[in-house]
């Protein structure tokens, strides 16, 4: 099916994004496409380096006439989030990514595209196998694990780099010039629970919450869309306290850079409350498609008789569980007050289970101001030991701060107005970019991130605008050759 893919222009970029695709490339395990990208380097004759935390660093001369210009470094991160629709029979570790052209759009079918950050990676792979682009040397950087934790970026060592300035090819939106982001970390709260035998004379369902839209956990966070183990929780709690519902497992969320899309739960309830349940289950899936109908319309709950579990939680566990969940931050926390319409400090209650006596509670807790990121890490924290949690921070990594008067921004402004007639939106955004960590390391190197119109990044719903690709790749060689 990526034939048709393969037809499109500029048609070596996007061949080189369908062989990236061919590539199975999660998150913390990229094996296989490190040596992917290793190999077309060493094809390519061109020197090729792999670093101790799995980064590839491939080098090219410039063009003729190009010699002097300043080093310029391209960068892409390697992995793809790995999520799709329940109903899709689709083995991420072992299939290729299935995409198909509709419209101005490409697409996968019932599962992520990998665009994010594949049509970067696949730009950098098109200028690097060029004879007739015009370009000053290039340091071009493919970094791993930028999806759960920047690990990459940050076992990157310096000096190894010497470029005046940084293309990160990472963001979604073609006419914006991203010069900050935020920066995050993970709050994971975990234990262990006592279980009860199951009641006498109670029937066991299952309920889910699906459908939900979902997306990216920085750059959708403000579009409120539902977060599917808050709306789980809400669906729970009712039940409890109407029906005498007790839980026997929570399984909601996968990744934490991804809004919630889906949340199951297998209860019991009283076999004389049976039919009140069904009822009050029924009443509640309405009220939650009305509340959600605009940002989320195909948001779904069901409810089917199951197999009765073994165990269940202690009722007093389960009170309190359902209490932290219920109160744990979700959403935007505060916007900033300097920027215009930029969030500054935000949660993505991300995964829930609760299962054989044991759970976990994961967040991803997002900030520009370091100080507040924590500030509401520590706050969550202070959520979570209510329910008795051992709480741990990780993966955390700084935010970026914007230079708008560099020169690389100014350059890029003037060329994007002189080629659209209009001028860029220059911002910073709430996603975490690879930038503010490497910036720590390498201090002096401009930055500036960019990229074609990329929507529904983190779900299956991921989809990359043709024209747009277009537009931003005449955009990257016409700032090559006056940089």
């Amino acid at each position: 099916m990526s034939t048709t893919v393969r037809n499109l222009e500029p048609r070596t970029l996007w061949n080189h994004f369908a062989d990236l695709n061919a590539v199975p490339r999660p998150s913390k395990r990229e094996g296989r496409v490190i040596e992917f990208i290793k190999k077309f380097g060493e094809r390519l004759g061109l020197p090729t380096s792999v670093d101790a935390t799995g980064n590839v660093l491939i080098k090219k001369p410039a063009s003729g006439g190009m010699e002097g210009k300043p080093v310029v470094m391209l960068q892409g991160h390697l992995d793809m989030v790995h999520q799709k629709n329940a109903a899709i029979n689709f083995d991420f570790e072992t299939q290729g990514i299935r995409m198909f052209v509709e419209g101005d759009w490409v697409k996968a079918e019932g599962t992520t595209l990998g665009a994010d950050n594949g049509i970067g990676v696949a730009s950098i792979m098109t200028l690097l196998a060029s004879h007739d682009i015009p370009h000053p040397p290039i340091e071009a950087l493919f970094t791993i694990d930028e999806e759960t934790g920047l690990s990459g970026a940050k076992g990157l060592q310096g000096g190894l780099l010497h470029a005046k300035y940084l293309l990160n090819l990472d963001t979604e939106d073609d006419r914006e010039l991203t010069i900050g982001c935020a920066g995050g970390v993970d709050v994971t709260g975990e234990g262990s629970y006592e279980q009860e035998p199951v009641p006498g004379d109670v029937q066991a369902f299952r309920i889910g919450v699906k459908g939900l839209t979902g997306g990216h956990s920085g750059m959708d966070i403000h579009l409120g869309r539902g977060n599917a183990n808050k709306l789980m929780n809400r669906l729970l709690s009712g039940g409890a306290a109407q029906c005498g519902l007790r839980i026997s497992a929570i399984e909601g969320g996968s990744l934490r850079n991804a809004i919630p899309r889906e949340s199951f739960a297998v209860v019991v309830v009283p076999a004389a409350q049976s039919v009140a349940f069904q009822a009050f289950i029924k009443q509640e899936a309405a009220t939650l498609q009305a509340e959600n109908r605009t940002t989320d319309p195909d948001l779904a709950v069901v409810c089917e008789a199951t197999t009765l579990p073994g165990k269940v939680l202690d009722k007093e566990f389960q009170q309190k569980l359902l209490r932290v969940i219920y109160a744990c931050a979700n959403g935007i926390h505060r916007m900033s007050p300097d920027i215009k319409d930029l969030v500054q400090t935000s949660n993505n209650l991300s995964r829930v289970l609760v299962k054989d006596g044991q759970y976990s509670i994961q967040c991803l807790t997002r900030g520009s101001v370091d100080s507040e990121k924590m500030d509401l890490a520590n706050a969550i924290k202070s959520t979570l030991e209510l329910v008795g949690a051992k709480v741990t921070f990780g993966s955390e990594y700084p935010g970026w701060q914007p230079m708008p008067e560099s020169r690389i921004v100014k350059l890029m402004s003037s060329i994007y107005e002189d080629l659209y007639k209009e001028k860029p939106h220059v911002n910073a955004c709430h996603a975490g970019l690879e930038c503010g960590i490497l910036g720590t390391n390498y201090p002096d190197m401009e930055m500036i991130s960019f990229g074609p119109n990329i929507r529904g990044a983190h779900s299956p719903d991921e989809k990359v605008q043709i024209s747009s690709v277009q537009k931003y790749w005449q955009f990257l060689l016409r700032t090559l050759q006056e940089i």
